[in-house]
């Protein structure tokens, strides 16, 4: 499934000159993080992205700077 989402012109979720950013769900999502921090990627990780009702989120970047987030919806 694939699933377009826009935010608002000022949202501050990410930065401002990013106009999009992509979003990957995960199964697993702190072994994952593990791994990527094993192999030298960077894992943004804040407690306020993690709520009960949307699940917990990880943000990578590509090799140009931009945003990727990584999401495990909650479970149940």
């Amino acid at each position: 499934m694939t699933v377009f989402a826009p935010f608002a012109a000022d949202s501050d979720y990410f930065d401002a000159d990013q106009q999009f950013m992509l979003n990957l769900r995960v199964s697993d999502i702190e072994e994952l993080a593990t791994r990527l921090d094993a192999s030298g990627i960077p894992v943004e990780r804040r407690d306020e992205w993690n709520t009960a009702e949307y699940g917990t989120f990880a943000r990578i970047h590509d090799p140009e700077g931009l945003a990727i987030e990584l999401w495990q919806p909650p479970a149940g």
